[in-house]
């Protein structure tokens, strides 16, 4: 090097040629569908590439810096020639303390797709467990949920029989009627109908709205509330919708909700998120696949598809370093967009390409996430809110979840937390609306601390304590299925609190990728025990 010259100014050395050359599957993107896939490919013998032009695994599931995260969002917002359509729009992004968010450039690990729990008994972990990805993760319990009741104050949400006991938040009477109703679903989610107290929900019930239910069963408002949208996690207000939830999907819910309790010893109800965020989910399967054979190779663009001249089919791709890979499958990024005048000129590719690329549009979600300097709750780090419909303002027809994480799960320093909120929306203008009420309301909450213990009689200090914003995000993502063809595209992140869906989606992309083989097929017989005992989870 000379004197004039800085390390930063020196030629990059050229990619080293990837061998070998042809594969049975390449997948573009590191998000969590296309890591599964990878994953699930690789267990099964198949020869694997799987590519990302990112410098970092997740993609639109990452967990990324403040920095990464406002180029990330700036980056996929703008709409160009390359990419028409971006994924995501009208980002606000505002930083209320630059000098002290500057001391920790490092520190922050904010999930592009939040907010995300996993309920220790869904299909998300059983498929860690299963795959052998749990290997790398630890996690961690999410404390408490609450709701804002008709006070616009926090109301804890008592999601079992002991619960119920413990709330003073409830009367007599709505703990009777809440015992009452748990108990009916718990007979009637009992294996053993031999037992003469389980009583079984008619069929004619279970396919009438959840709503209808439990009024016929004569629960209150505010405990019908909790049960629609703090526990069974309905997404539109059930009053008035036309995205009715069933009864039978709510009870379904509930049992979810049910069998996660108490399944980890070390956890303390039934949400857990992972330690450093959700970008460990993908990178976990990553790590798994590679174990089994699959070559990653990060910062490498894909700048057009190959096709068969003779049938005109997919056959490989053309990467940024010049070199042509071919593959007999191809699995993408539901972002991926290959420039027009790189891409392949064969008109039948282009225009099946083209067709592939129009996202089955399923509406949006309106995520936000801000960074302040104290807890909604004192006395809590880690816990979810609901906001039910019509709680923020009279239009307000979707539900908003709030998840706040502190610096014990490593996601930010310690004495900060992070608090990530998001709801469905059909257009731009509704679903910033509903961003910026969540927004107001979180202010309300922090600066009048509100959402401490009603009996706030404390002292002066109090103006002293009172948390801080230090900084936000606010922005649209566009909702799209994963898509099955010569060619797949994975689904983009939905508006839902786990991942269920989603993995569901990703398993019947895989079944048509390769339509005789299992999504990680069993090598061994494990016992639940030893499953379970795979999960790391921290006290």
């Amino acid at each position: 090097m000379t004197g004039n010259e800085s390390e930063s100014e020196l030629p990059v050395p050229p990619n080293p040629p990837i061998e070998p050359t042809a594969f049975d599957l390449i997948v573009i993107g590191t998000g969590l569908p296309e890591s599964v896939i990878s994953a699930a490919a690789s267990a099964s013998g198949k020869s694997v590439l799987h590519l990302d032009p990112n410098p970092f695994y997740g993609s639109h599931f990452s967990s990324l810096s403040i920095a990464d995260l406002t180029h990330f969002l700036n980056s996929h917002s703008t709409p160009s020639s390359v990419c028409p359509d971006p994924l995501y729009s009208d980002a606000e992004i505002s930083n209320y303390a630059p000098r002290l968010l500057s001391q920790h450039p490092r520190n922050f690990n904010l999930d592009v797709s939040g907010p995300r729990v996993l309920f220790c008994a869904d299909h998300a972990v059983d498929l860690m467990l299963k795959s052998g990805a749990s290997h790398y993760l630890e996690f961690k319990s999410i404390d408490a949920t609450f709701m804002l009741d008709a006070d616009a104050k926090l109301c804890s949400v008592p999601d079992s029989r002991a619960a119920i006991f413990k709330d003073k938040s409830l009367g007599l009477m709505e703990k009777n009627q809440l015992m009452r109703f748990f108990k009916l679903v718990q007979g009637h989610l009992s294996l053993d109908e031999s037992e003469e107290n389980n009583v079984r929900i008619s069929e004619e019930d279970l396919d009438s709205p959840f709503a209808d239910f439990l009024t016929k069963m004569k629960l209150p408002t505010k405990i019908k509330s909790i049960v629609l949208y703090a526990i069974a996690m309905a997404d539109y207000d059930q009053e008035v919708s036309e995205y009715v939830l069933k009864t039978r999907d709510g009870i379904n819910q509930l049992a979810l909700y049910n069998s996660s309790i108490g399944r980890f010893q070390n956890a303390l109800g039934a949400l857990i998120y992972p330690i450093y965020g959700q970008g460990e989910l993908p990178q976990a399967f990553c790590r798994r696949a590679a174990v089994k054979g699959c070559l990653y190779v990060l910062r490498m663009p894909v700048i057009s598809l190959l096709m068969d001249q003779n049938s005109g089919s997919y056959k490989g791709v053309r990467l940024a370093s010049g070199q042509d890979i071919f593959s007999h499958k191809l699995v993408l990024d539901p972002s991926f967009t290959v420039p027009g005048s790189l891409a392949s000129s064969h008109q039948q590719l282009q225009e099946s390409f083209q067709a592939f690329s129009l996202s089955d549009n399923k509406g949006k979600v309106a995520r936000g996430i801000c960074i302040t300097r104290s807890s909604l709750k004192p006395d809590l780090s880690n816990f979810l809110v609901i906001f039910p419909p019509r709680s923020l303002f009279p239009e307000q027809v979707t539900s908003i979840r709030v998840l706040q994480l502190g610096g014990n799960l490593a996601v930010c320093p310690l004495g900060m937390f992070v608090l990530y909120f998001s709801a469905l929306c059909d257009e731009v203008n509704q679903g910033k609306k509903l961003l910026h009420a969540a927004l107001s309301a979180l202010q309300k909450l922090l600066v009048t601390g509100t959402a401490g213990n009603s009996s706030t009689a404390q002292s002066e200090d109090m103006e002293e304590a009172k948390p801080t914003l230090l900084w936000s995000a606010l922005y649209i993502q566009d909702l799209s299925l994963g898509q099955f063809g010569s060619i797949i595209s994975t689904p983009t992140p939905d508006g839902n609190l786990n991942y269920n869906d989603l993995l569901d989606a990703t398993e019947k992309l895989y079944r048509k990728l390769y339509p005789n083989e299992e999504l990680f097929p069993e090598t061994t017989s494990p016992e639940n025990s030893e499953d379970d005992a795979g999960l790391t989870l921290e006290s």
